[in-house]
């Protein structure tokens, strides 16, 4: 399939308003990432493993890797880092020893609290301000789109 770029010479051409947005707001979301990240002292990777450790709770190498794209090598090397920055810690499962899960660890938990909290507040600052049927319309929005996304339906 041939990709047709716009005036601007941007890729795909023709794409709506609400695409273009929410484009713009990925990118600006990725540069805010970057910018949490230095600010913890970590790298972008690193702040993702936190954020899923957070949000799903201990996990082990290999889930942890999944979720991330990363290869086992690499998920040593990022926890390595954690590790050592007092982030996480690996625990060896008490009846098989070879199993070990990673947890983050709660200072790391609430020193990234710290760090997004209070862009999620004025995120949620701009929510609230819609009318409830707008709030209902950006939500369906965002909920196709993540459904779309989940579902893995994009051929490459």
């Amino acid at each position: 399939m041939k990709h047709q770029r716009d005036e601007s010479g941007q890729w795909l051409a023709g794409l709506s308003k609400p695409m273009l947005s929410l484009r713009t707001f990925l990118t600006a979301h990725d540069e805010m990432q970057r910018r949490q990240a230095r600010r913890m002292a970590i790298n972008a990777t690193d702040m993702q493993a936190l954020r899923l450790l957070d949000l799903h709770g201990e996990m082990g190498p290999t889930e942890l890797g999944r979720r991330l794209d990363l290869r086992s090598a690499s998920v040593t090397v990022l926890l390595d880092r954690l590790e050592a920055t007092g982030y996480v810690e690996r625990v060896r499962d008490e009846r098989d020893r070879r199993r070990v899960t990673v947890r983050a660890l709660p200072d790391a938990l609430e020193l990234l609290f710290d760090t997004w909290a209070p862009v999620v507040r004025a995120l949620d600052d701009v929510g609230h301000g819609l009318t409830p049927e707008q709030q209902e319309v950006v939500s369906a929005y965002f909920d196709q789109m993540s459904a779309v996304l989940a579902g893995d339906v994009v051929e490459y």
